[in-house]
Order: C-alpha cells, then sequence, then structure tokens
C-alpha cells in the first residue's frame, strides 16, 4: 500500500539542488507524485509529494534534517494522505493582473474564501510594463468551485469585485493539462 510524504524545503539557490534531492528520493525507494519549485529572491524553494512503501517513506522522513544540513536547506517533512477526489467541484482559472499594490493577494483569496471557494494553486509576480516601466502585478490561480454554485452570478460578482479593485481578470474553465 503506498504512503505519502509531502516534504517542504528552502535554502540559498545553487546548481544541483534539483538533482541531489530527487537522487535521494529515488535511492530512498520513492517517487515524486506531485511538486513545485521555484527561485525567489536568491533562495529556492519547493514543496513536493512522495510516495513510496511504508518503510521507504520512513526511511526518507527520518533522513530529512541530515539530508537538509547535506544540502543547505531547511526541510520539513510531513506524511499526509492521497487527496480524496472531489466530484461535487469544478476547476477554474483565475488571472488578474493590475498596476502593483499591496493587498490583492488578500483581496481576491478573501473573495473566495466567503464564497467557500478553495484555492488549489496560486503563482503570482512583478514585472516593468512595457515602455513605461510602472510595476505591474499577476496573478494565475485555480480554485475548486462547488458545482452547484451558480457559475454566471459567480462570475458577475467576481468582475464586479475587479471593477471595485481596478483589476483586470478573467475566470474560466480550467483545462487539463
Amino acid at each position: 500500500m503506498k504512503k505519502y510524504l509531502v516534504i517542504s524545503a528552502i535554502g540559498q539557490d545553487r546548481p544541483g539542488i534539483v538533482n541531489e534531492l530527487s537522487r535521494a528520493i529515488l535511492d530512498g525507494g520513492c517517487n515524486i507524485e506531485d511538486s513545485r519549485m521555484t527561485v525567489l529572491g536568491g533562495e529556492f524553494a519547493l514543496i513536493l509529494m512522495i510516495s513510496g512503501s511504508w518503510n521507504a517513506i520512513g526511511k526518507i522522513e527520518a533522513m530529512a534534517l541530515a539530508l537538509g544540513k547535506k544540502l543547505g536547506l531547511a526541510i520539513i517533512a510531513r506524511p499526509t494522505d492521497e487527496r480524496a477526489p472531489r466530484p461535487s467541484m469544478v476547476p477554474y482559472a483565475v488571472d488578474v493582473v493590475s498596476i502593483d499594490h499591496p493587498g490583492i493577494v488578500h483581496k481576491v483569496a478573501e473573495f473566495f474564501s466567503i464564497r467557500g471557494i478553495n484555492v488549489e494553486d496560486l503563482s503570482t509576480w512583478t514585472y516593468p510594463a512595457a515602455h513605461t516601466g510602472t510595476p505591474m502585478f499577476s496573478l494565475t490561480m485555480t480554485v475548486s468551485v462547488p458545482a452547484d454554485l451558480h457559475i454566471g452570478r459567480l462570475r458577475d460578482e467576481f468582475i464586479d469585485f475587479c471593477d471595485e479593485l481596478n483589476v483586470d481578470a478573467t475566470l474560466e474553465p480550467a483545462r487539463p493539462g
């Protein structure tokens, strides 16, 4: 029976971190099921879910601290379960672009939270606008919308909300893949 472990790690970015970490997971008899990795500033950050036998997962969990020291990473490992199917939820993609200002992530997250809509994935970044150099902000997220929620009403509320926030946004069914 498969067991699962979520590992998060952060440390100074350098070439080879993914190679070394994935080698340790493979050598420990586990498989990377899902992962997100990025460089933020000068720091490398990752979160991943691995699977393996009870024994293999225990081995990786037990060596997490030593592996972190060896790789120069702060590592946290936590057992988890496979996510249960959620047939009553429909994935939607949200994209927001605006002039950068504090509070955008919070306000967008709050909009969905008060409607019982879960944020499944979220990425943000800033960049200078072409020609003017104005600081711009972009947010991309996937949310799980309850299947019984009236999507037309949700979309109208979201567009009104975005107009008040003075941001451009879309809310569309998420495409697989």
